[in-house]
């Protein structure tokens, strides 16, 4: 199992969207703590350990570290913001 961490970004951004949003948004990032690289994620172009989740209209931008066990969360937004 993968422990998860959130940069400051994810955190305000949850803290400000809809319940609904959030709750789906959560859901889908508490499956990567069993599979941190699921069947839909990308990896960003350049980064070695960066991978992309899409939910909807929204991308969760996420860095495996695989050394410790951890899931560092770095960006969630709208698509055309988090590029």
């Amino acid at each position: 199992m993968f422990t998860l961490k959130f940069s400051n970004q994810p955190r305000k951004f949850l803290n400000k969207c809809d319940v609904k949003l959030k709750e789906r948004i959560l859901s889908k990032i508490k499956i990567l703590r069993s599979d941190p690289v699921p069947h839909n994620a990308v990896r960003v172009i350049g980064e070695e350990r960066a991978f992309r989740i899409r939910i909807g209209d929204y991308r969760v931008l996420y860095e495996v570290l695989w050394n410790k066990n951890e899931i560092l969360i770095a960006i969630i937004n709208k698509r055309p913001r988090v590029y």
